[in-house]
């Protein structure tokens, strides 16, 4: 699946100031004492250089100081009243919409020219396992360079590699150049992750800005995700097979060419010492623990959506479906207006938990009831608990990774998501053939079982070290 500070912008070359590592209860109440990180697979090392406070929060909690005169008590009003903020997410906005087509885009079109979803399939699996491996590596481009100076050029080569697809199932190239061309649009820059990297910079000493920008984007991703493959199965259908591909790579361009333009609200890139190697954010302690959860949480969405597909089994699967994206989006607009957790590893485990419990509900709806209406209740239930989880989960991300590599830390975060989205669609898919689609709901169930165990066991460790 997919981030400036209060008052005028950071001098170039100057470190941008890291998120504080806890949580403020609200920036209008009291300031709690911070914690103190302990050791463990979800904490930081003891010892580690503690972060730099940034410039003190606004007492209204709004973000940048915006001089005299009442601030706008809705959380969102206030998010976007720092100058730049609606500029750069417009374009955020439009770059991201074809997250959600070029893969519906791309089967229809190579199913519809070859004969074969096998083919289609194999296809875009190659693209998901190129990206795995290369976005990683873009984002720390990112971190090193600037957005500017980076997503443009990675973009550019992505869209290149998408007009390629097109000519090459256009005038029936052999089957390994779709492969090849598919490939290359792994160099797609984590749009999301940017954003959030903008965000995390502007209110980087408001902690309940920050979590209220977690909570807008994740619930950008699910409104993408739900009109990016309507929109896509609309156009191919309407125009002609490849028009989907082609206006995805023409947003992809337009919206990263507008959302690099807006200079004032980049985070500045952190001076580097001639000689000095930055570490991976992999070797942060937490994070390979972090990931593992982001990792067995995408294994509930990738086999929730091929059970789904298998169960309903007809036009109504994409309405169907999309109701689940539509409960996170509805969520995480609530979810982003509340108070941000003390305890951010307390309150990942909560989620976790509320997410294992409401994906019991379509399991139940397909097996003891058989309603389809039941079922679109049940994903619409369900899909409540991904919005909280998902923006606690990379705020804790943003806690446990160096400020001057936040893109890169949550591309990893992003990447394992999809790996699991992948690893869960193929289990879900082997489920279904061998216990049926109402039994194989039980899959999500002990994907989120396994992502909350994952979570307490760090948690357990941390507190068992001295």
């Amino acid at each position: 699946m997919p981030a400036a500070a209060p008052g005028a912008r950071a001098e170039p070359g100057a470190a941008p100031a890291p998120v504080p590592a806890e949580p403020l209860a609200a920036a209008t109440g009291p300031e709690p004492a911070p914690e103190t990180p302990e050791p463990g697979p979800l904490a930081p090392e003891p010892g580690a250089a503690a972060p730099e406070a940034g410039p003190a929060a606004p007492e209204s909690g709004g973000g940048p100081a915006s001089g005299t005169g009442r601030r706008p008590g809705n959380a969102y009003l206030r998010l976007f009243a720092a100058p730049g903020t609606r500029a750069f997410t417009a374009g955020n906005l439009i770059a991201r919409v074809p997250m959600g087509m070029f893969t519906v885009s791309a089967v229809i079109m190579i199913a519809g020219s070859r004969g074969s979803y096998a083919l289609a399939g194999a296809v875009t699996a190659t693209g998901l396992a190129a990206t795995a491996v290369v976005a990683p590596f873009t984002a720390r481009l990112i971190d090193r360079y600037g957005q500017a100076r980076v997503a443009v050029p990675a973009t550019v080569l992505a869209v290149l590699g998408s007009l390629a697809l097109v000519l090459c199932v256009r005038h029936g190239a052999p089957d390994w150049t779709l492969f090849a061309a598919y490939a290359a649009t792994a160099t797609t820059p984590n749009i999301g992750g940017m954003s959030r990297a903008r965000w995390a910079h502007l209110y980087r000493a408001d902690p309940r800005a920050v979590h209220t920008a977690n909570a807008f984007e994740q619930a950008v991703d699910e409104l993408c995700f739900m009109t990016g493959p309507v929109l896509a199965a609309f156009l191919c259908a309407a125009l002609f097979p490849e028009a989907g591909t082609l206006v995805g790579a023409v947003l992809l361009l337009v919206g990263m060419v507008l959302f690099t333009a807006q200079r004032s609200t980049e985070p500045p890139v952190a001076p580097r010492t001639a000689g000095q190697r930055s570490r991976s954010p992999l070797r942060t302690p937490g994070m390979p623990a972090l990931l593992a959860v982001f990792l067995a949480t995408g294994a509930i969405f990738g086999s929730m959506e091929i059970v789904t597909l298998a169960y309903v089994d007809g036009p109504e699967a994409g309405p169907v479906m999309a109701l689940q994206a539509f409960g996170s989006f509805l969520a995480g607009l609530v979810y982003g207006a509340a108070r941000p957790a003390r305890d951010v590893r307390r309150r990942l485990l909560v989620c976790l938990a509320a997410m294992t419990a409401l994906m019991s509900l379509p399991l139940l709806a397909a097996s003891a009831t058989g309603s389809l209406l039941a079922l679109a209740g049940a994903l619409l239930l369900a899909g409540m608990a991904t919005a909280p989880t998902m923006v606690t989960g990379m705020s804790l991300v943003q806690r446990l990774t160096p400020a001057a590599q936040l893109n890169e830390g949550m591309t990893l975060a992003v990447t394992a998501l999809l790996g699991g989205i992948s690893a869960g669609a193929a289990a879900g898919g082997w489920l279904v053939e061998r216990a049926g689609a109402d039994t194989a709901y039980v899959l999500p169930v002990a994907a989120g079982a396994a992502a909350l165990a994952l979570a307490a066991a760090g948690v357990r460790v941390r507190r068992a070290l001295p």
